[in-house]
């Protein structure tokens, strides 16, 4: 029996997610391990599976633990069959079942709002979303299915439990792998549920010890480095194969619209980009504005990237809303590796949020998440940067 309730476990056959399940089977909790097949799928599976008996209704492709999964040729995708039989492994090793989850459908809508972003002349990031509406969205449904208390992954953040008050998500004791940011998005009332058994480990390097020394064969498996379904970081061939002639050609122009060159069209390009520019204008020269409108790139030095102030939209707030009428100090990170600034927020009567940094950041890119963190690391909320307004 366990000590401690039910917890799924999202194994992604990689060495942060396998020592997660280790050290949650060791702390007495009941772990059911799942693998959220995306990408790679039996090419004979059917596009809908029953429940599996005594499991959650998903396509049980590898398996449970303890059985033989039947022979079938793998298609390569984001989610590799090496990776989904690494986790199944692991979880092997542990005695707990396991099951492959079919998200394959609902990834598509990932996709779907990747292309869309990049269309708009936003930049997307469909890690936020995944973890919004898959890990801690739909995964907590089959965890409902399950009866299960628990969702558990190997993110490096924490929640903790201040006396007297609600659970509540903070950053991570890893602060150079802190992952909160692309977290903001899990619902209020989810954060209780969520288990992250690796953010009170301070350094990745204890991490893996900890793998060799369980006799994990993942101990050294590489990090992954690259949108799982952009293999190769070659994000503009997806575009073309989603979306042909969305990438337009078009004039690449300085602030005082002086043409410069040509680009390859907008969605090729991101606020803050240096390389790969196709001008030489004598001094260093950043992406400072895309225009799908108007189909031009505009181009400037470092001073003209940076910005005071961002609009936030859609925010999801993991503490009580602040009143429109106040202004609260905050901390504002705008990217996954972007130090926490110091500013001041304020919630505007649309519910959207105006954060003002104390001093200029370059590169605020509408599309990103901005994420609000108190001093002593608690995130407050966040939301998608607003384009900016003429």
């Amino acid at each position: 029996m366990s000590r401690n309730g039910k917890v799924i476990v999202a194994m992604s056959g990689g060495v942060d997610s396998s020592v997660a399940a280790c050290l949650l089977k060791s702390q007495g909790y009941e772990c059911v391990g799942v693998f959220m097949r995306v990408g790679a799928a039996p090419e004979d599976e059917p596009e809908a599976c029953p429940p599996s008996a005594g499991g959650p209704a998903a396509c049980d492709a590898l398996g449970p633990t303890g059985t033989q999964a039947p022979a079938r040729r793998l298609r390569h995708g984001c989610c590799s069959a090496t990776d989904a039989l690494d986790a199944r492994s692991v979880a092997n090793r542990l005695g707990i079942p396991f099951y492959a989850l079919n998200f394959r459908k609902d990834f598509e809508r990932i996709i779907d709002y990747f292309v869309d972003e990049y269309a708009r002349a936003r930049t997307p990031n469909p890690c936020v979303r995944c973890n919004i509406e898959l890990k801690f969205g739909k995964l907590l449904r089959y965890a409902d299915a399950m009866d299960a208390q628990f969702v558990a992954t190997g993110h490096y953040a924490r929640v903790l439990r201040p006396p007297g008050g609600p659970p509540r998500l903070a950053r991570s004791a890893n602060t150079a792998k802190d992952q909160s940011y692309v977290l903001f998005g899990v619902r209020r009332e989810d954060i209780g549920r969520c288990l992250f058994p690796l953010g009170e480990i301070a350094d990745k390097a204890e991490v893996r010890r900890l793998a060799a020394e369980l006799g994990l064969r993942v101990h050294d498996k590489p990090d992954s480095q690259e949108i799982c379904f952009v293999p190769g970081h070659d994000y503009r061939a997806l575009l073309d194969r989603r979306r042909p002639g969305l990438r337009r050609p078009g004039e690449l122009r300085d602030a005082a619209g002086n043409i410069l060159g040509r680009h390859e069209g907008v969605p090729s390009y991101t606020i803050g980009q240096r390389r790969g520019l196709g001008v030489a204008l004598g001094t260093p020269a950043y992406v400072t504005r895309l225009d799908v409108l108007s189909n031009t790139v505009t181009l400037g030095p470092y001073a003209e990237l940076l910005a005071s102030q961002l609009v936030a939209e859609d925010v999801n707030w993991l503490v009580d809303p602040p009143a429109t009428d106040r202004e609260a100090a905050a901390n504002i990170k705008i990217r996954h590796m972007h130090a926490p600034a110091p500013g001041r927020i304020r919630r505007l009567a649309d519910d959207r949020v105006r954060a003002e940094f104390a001093t200029a950041q370059a590169a605020v890119t509408p599309g990103q998440a901005a994420v609000f963190y108190d001093e002593a690391g608690f995130v407050l909320g966040g939301g998608w940067i607003a384009p900016a307004r003429d």
